[in-house]
């Protein structure tokens, strides 16, 4: 009998690229799902509940800004990891889409395999340390990791793939000074090549959905010319 393959949505508007995309994701063993406009997209969304979804930026309705900000703000959709595949190459632009809630950026032209690369580390970071029950406690955070969900101060917080992923290595070694490259590899993957803007964007990601004072953080705090350090007494 074989594996459940992951359900991986591919939403853009050029048929070709969509086309590609499932050639080589096929070839990976994943089960591909193609939407090429925006309300087509949400539709399967809601229908489909894909693993992970790659979605083009340009489209020719709802652009891939407006789909990220309808996820990240639906309960029954937000764990769903996003990689935005856009030809726009401006920092800003990767900044604006990581802070509304995309965990990666690729820019076009893309080496396929370089995506399907990107597509497989974000479904193992996803997957890590849910086989067995993990509680951690912190101040007024509390982390379940098998069920990948976070309280502050006994309220839920919903939080992306890629902001629960930062948490829980930052939370699991509190104290612990982190480099840049050290969150980047265990949160984002050893073969993530991101920007270190990306990873700062996450992170203030996280303290404006953890912290009473985003701009005076009590937990994340940044260690300048290393990287960042968890602090909070244990709960």
């Amino acid at each position: 009998m074989s594996m459940l393959k992951h359900k991986i949505l591919v939403v853009d508007d050029d048929r070709e690229v969509v086309r590609l995309m499932r050639a080589y994701l096929e070839q990976a063993g994943y089960q591909v799902l193609m939407a090429y406009d925006g309300e087509t997209a949400v539709h399967m969304l809601r229908r489909e509940k894909p693993d992970l979804m790659l979605l083009d930026l340009m489209l020719p309705d709802r652009d891939g800004w407006d789909i990220t900000r309808l996820v990240r703000g639906d309960p029954a959709l937000a764990h769903i990891p996003i990689i935005m595949l856009t030809a726009r190459v401006d920092d800003t632009d990767k900044i604006v889409g990581l802070e509304m809630g995309a965990d990666d950026y690729v820019t076009k032209p893309y080496n396929p395999r370089e995506v399907v690369a990107r597509v497989r580390a974000r479904l193992r970071n996803l997957g890590a340390g849910s086989a067995r029950p993990e509680i951690l406690r912190a101040g007024g955070i509390e982390m379940d990791v098998g069920r990948r969900e976070v309280l502050v101060n006994d309220a839920p917080v919903t939080l992306t793939p890629t902001e629960f992923n930062l948490l829980h290595v930052l939370i699991k070694q509190a104290g612990y000074v982190f480099t840049r490259r050290q969150l980047i590899s265990r949160a984002l993957g050893a073969d993530y090549e991101g920007i270190d803007r990306t990873l700062d964007s996450h992170i203030r990601n996280l303290r404006h959905k953890l912290e009473p004072n985003p701009r005076e953080p009590t937990y994340i705090q940044t260690i300048y010319g290393v990287g960042y350090c968890f602090t909070g007494e244990d709960g």
